[in-house]
């Protein structure tokens, strides 16, 4: 299983508020460091609010590309439907020359959705939009000439598409949330899986899951084709008492406010103690604590290729990321390994 993280850049630790050059040389920073410590793939996201610094995904990835040798770098996610496919490919095909050969993206719809009115798309267009420009960038991604025509974008009559990227295939991943037809569709184009899980239990995905691996057989891809991976908030501290106590308090305040923005009630203890729970999705805790439940997500989701933290919006210090992320390099990574 590879294990990595994704973050949002955000600028906010708690009542603190970064300034933005600060925030982003952390942010750096902590990349850095999970290139050090082992880990295998780091994520940025794609947000357009005051209080992240992830819009330009890929040239925040393409710094840290230059600071960074082992570690692969991806979208988490890329909004696709709001995005034009050509310069898309192009920002990653750019990445993987700087990173020789380590760039990857997730492309979804997005659950936030202030991207859409900003580059002037209906919100109406939601699928049909993600659709054609996902059909679009694997067109692009595949075949150096490409002759298209859509509905939303200008046709391209067999123009090339440069810079072509180090790998032969530029890994595109489909990030989806809990729509049956997502994952049917990522299974029937053979696209690996990554499905963000934030709430609940994370074993009700399973289905979902199965769903994929279905179509993709159907569709004929093997099945060590069809890799899925896991996201869902975490976080690691020396032991479950301190990894507690250090994160509760900043996912309440974050979760409350997203409840303000979407309708959702104020996080309380008792729920934040059951999805601590067995089958619940939130990954807190002692590296064993961490790991026992990696396997166990894994087992309930019938085997998992990669898992990604979400842990940068929860208050947390800097100092406080740095070492959950030497932590799960250090002991969370061999353990999970020793339990294969």
């Amino acid at each position: 299983m590879e294990i990595g993280i994704d973050s949002f850049a955000s600028a906010l630790y708690g009542s603190q508020s970064l300034s933005s050059v600060d925030a982003m040389e952390q942010l750096l920073d902590r990349m850095v460091q999970a290139d050090q410590s082992g880990l295998d793939v780091f994520g940025i996201g794609e947000h357009h609010r005051k209080e992240f610094l992830d819009s330009a995904t890929a040239v925040v990835l393409a710094a840290a590309a230059a600071r960074t040798s082992r570690i692969r770098l991806t979208s988490a996610v890329t909004v696709l439907s709001a995005a034009d496919p050509v310069r898309v490919f192009q920002n990653f095909a750019t990445l993987d020359l700087i990173s020789k050969g380590r760039a990857e993206m997730v492309v979804g719809r997005g659950s936030s959705v202030e991207a859409y009115p900003l580059f002037g798309y209906n919100l109406d267009d939601y699928d049909a939009l993600f659709s054609e420009k996902l059909n679009l960038l694997l067109q692009i991604r595949d075949h150096e000439f490409v002759n298209w025509r859509g509905r939303f974008r200008a046709a391209i009559p067999n123009l090339p598409v440069y810079p072509r990227p180090v790998q032969q295939q530029l890994p595109v991943w489909l990030g989806v949330g809990g729509t049956p037809e997502s994952f049917v569709r990522a299974g029937t184009l053979g696209l690996p899986l990554m499905v963000a899980v934030i709430g609940g239990n994370t074993a009700r995905f399973r289905p979902l899951v199965d769903l994929y691996r279905q179509a993709g057989a159907q569709a004929g891809f093997a099945p060590d084709q069809l890799k899925v991976g896991l996201h869902s908030p975490g976080y690691v501290a020396a032991t479950t008492e301190q990894a507690v106590a250090e994160y509760y308090p900043g996912y309440a305040e974050l979760w409350t406010k997203l409840g303000r923005e979407r309708g959702w009630p104020p996080v309380t203890r008792q729920q934040f103690d059951h999805l601590m729970g067995p089958q619940g999705v939130l990954l807190v805790g002692s590296p064993g604590q961490v790991a026992e439940k990696l396997q166990r997500h894994s087992q309930a989701l019938g085997g998992i290729d990669r898992f990604t933290f979400q842990m940068d919006n929860a208050g947390l210090t800097h100092q406080q990321l740095m070492q959950s992320i030497k932590l799960i390099g250090e002991e969370v990574i061999p353990l999970v390994n020793q339990q294969k």
